[in-house]
Parts: C-alpha cells; sequence; structure tokens
C-alpha cells in the first residue's frame, strides 16, 4: 500500500509514538452487526460521543485499551500543589512534545466528519483532546476535556500556544532535548509525558511562569482529579438531548465525564449504541455493543446510514 503524506496538524498534537494504521475490513460478522446497527440508527439525528480509541489509528496510544500499558498520569492537585511535581511534568511533557511527530485525521475522523457534513449528527461530544477531529472538517465540536494547543495561566487565566511556550521552554533550557536524547527516552504516554530515568536532568529544568502575570501555566484540558466546565458539560447534554439516539466511539467510559451521556440518553429512552474494543462501564445501557474496530465501523456508517 502506498504511504500516504504526512501533514502538520493544526491540533498540534505532537504525542503520537505509534505508526498510523489503515483500519481493516470488516469480517462478515461484524458486517451482520452493522447491519443492525444500521437498522436501529436509520432515520435517527445521532449525538455522538468518541474517545481515546478513535485516535490510535492515528498512532496516539491510549490510556484503557487492550494493548495500553499502566500509567499513573499526574492528578489536578498533585499539579497545582507542588512546584516540583509543575517541573517534573513540564520537563517531561516538553521532551514529549519536541520528539514526537504530530498526528493526522484517520479514517474514522473523516468518516465522522461525512456523517456531520450530512447532517446526521446533533453534534460530536469528544473526550480527546488532540483536535483530530476540527482537523478532519468536524465544526460542531464540543471539546470535552479541552485542548493541547493551548495553555492556560491559572491565575490570570490567558491563554497560550502550546507551540508558543514550546519556544520559551527551549530558550530557558538550552541543550535540554539533546541532553534528554542522549539519556534515552523510555516510553510516550498519550499525554506527551515522556518517561526518562535521569532525575537529574528534570531536576534542573526551568519552568516558564506566566509571560503576563507571572502565574502558573498548566496545559489547557482537564486534569484527572479536575471538573469539566459546567457550561461544557450543559452543552453536551443539549446535544444529546437534541437527538434521538447517541453513537459512542472508541471510550471505555471509565469516567463519569463521558458515562454520565449514556447514563442520560439511555434514561430518556433513546437507543445507545457503543463501538469499542473491550468492555465499558456503559455496556448495561447499550442497546448495541460491539467489540469492533472504531475508525472502520464509522467509516461503514457515514456510507451506509441514509440521509434523514
Amino acid at each position: 500500500m502506498e504511504q500516504r503524506q504526512r501533514g502538520v496538524g493544526v491540533g498540534l498534537t505532537g504525542f503520537a509514538s505509534r505508526p498510523a494504521a489503515y483500519p481493516a475490513s470488516l469480517a462478515d460478522e461484524q458486517l451482520q452487526e452493522m447491519e443492525s446497527v444500521r437498522a436501529l440508527l436509520s432515520g435517527k439525528r445521532l449525538a455522538l460521543l468518541t474517545g481515546a480509541g478513535l485516535s490510535t489509528d492515528s498512532g496516539i496510544p491510549d490510556y484503557r485499551g487492550p494493548d495500553a500499558v499502566p500509567r499513573s498520569p499526574m492528578t489536578y492537585q498533585e499539579f497545582v500543589r507542588d512546584p516540583a511535581n509543575r517541573q517534573r511534568y513540564w520537563a517531561r511533557n516538553h521532551i514529549g512534545w519536541s520528539h514526537l511527530r504530530h498526528a493526522d485525521p484517520n479514517q474514522g475522523h473523516r468518516a465522522v466528519a461525512e456523517l456531520e457534513r450530512r447532517g446526521l449528527l446533533s453534534g460530536l461530544i469528544t473526550q480527546n483532546v488532540d483536535r483530530l477531529h476540527e482537523e478532519a472538517g468536524s465544526t460542531n465540536v464540543i471539546d470535552l476535556h479541552g485542548r493541547y494547543d493551548q495553555v492556560v495561566c491559572l491565575d490570570c487565566r490567558r491563554t497560550y500556544t502550546r507551540r508558543l511556550l514550546a519556544g520559551v521552554l527551549s530558550e530557558l533550557n538550552p541543550e535540554f532535548l539533546e541532553r534528554a536524547t542522549e539519556s534515552g527516552l523510555v516510553e510516550m504516554a498519550p499525554d506527551a509525558d515522556a518517561t526518562v530515568d535521569d532525575s537529574a536532568l528534570i531536576s534542573s529544568f526551568v519552568v516558564s511562569a506566566c509571560p503576563a502575570c507571572g502565574g502558573t501555566l498548566k496545559p489547557d484540558f482537564v486534569y484527572f482529579g479536575e471538573n469539566v466546565p459546567k457550561e461544557r458539560v450543559e452543552a453536551a447534554y443539549a446535544m444529546v438531548d437534541s437527538a434521538a439516539a447517541l453513537l459512542v466511539a472508541g471510550s471505555s467510559l471509565t469516567v463519569m465525564s463521558g458515562l454520565r451521556f449514556v447514563r442520560h440518553a439511555a434514561k430518556e429512552g433513546k437507543p445507545v449504541v457503543i463501538i469499542n474494543r473491550g468492555e465499558t462501564r456503559g455496556d448495561p445501557q447499550a442497546t448495541i455493543k460491539l467489540h469492533t474496530g472504531v475508525s472502520e465501523s464509522l467509516t461503514w456508517l457515514a456510507a451506509e446510514l441514509p440521509d434523514l
């Protein structure tokens, strides 16, 4: 198969660590299951909730998939209470951001954009912070957990681009990346965190303060232990309420931020279809649950669901 040319993503994700994959074709048994999904969803406008399982075909590892390595991401409380934790976070994140290539939208992201273009979606709620949906062409998107192409000051609330911060951190830490390369990278995590054994290197890192007020900078996404902004949650509920069914693609629904929409839809008597490799916390509420590839399933639905 001819290798496609890679572009620079507007989302500036910069944390893909696996080769991008081409989705496999659906097997006959899976096609039969998809026919059942088509029958259930035909004639209905859908709310779509996506998770990390959709971006794995773009080379971005997930946290809880079948092949995921167990990780303990830093919590919001750990980040804000200890300058040493912030130093460790930004040092490792700077390495991850600088070493890992940009990710491109995959076939599943493009299928979602096509579903929206055809008017089949009331809207898209994504738990991903990679902005690949927007790059693929989706417009009515709620980035539930925030976005990786921005950082925010916790004191004055100004925002800056992650690309700008990368330049500032490089100026504050000359030759840091070269030394990190010599130390060797152990592993890259989904949040651009690079596991590095050289503790002296990490402790030498100079963290950037907010250029405007000198406050604490943080990635503009929701950490573990941090609440999703109320207005964002309300907007997502409105998307589900305006739809006739909920489709979940590539989320284990482990955290309540996504699971609540599944429970809400089921409570309202709306069909819930979940496509995910492996079990999810929303399986008891699912009308249909498919253990199959996300990208190929969304691609099939984008081609086979009839116009409203």
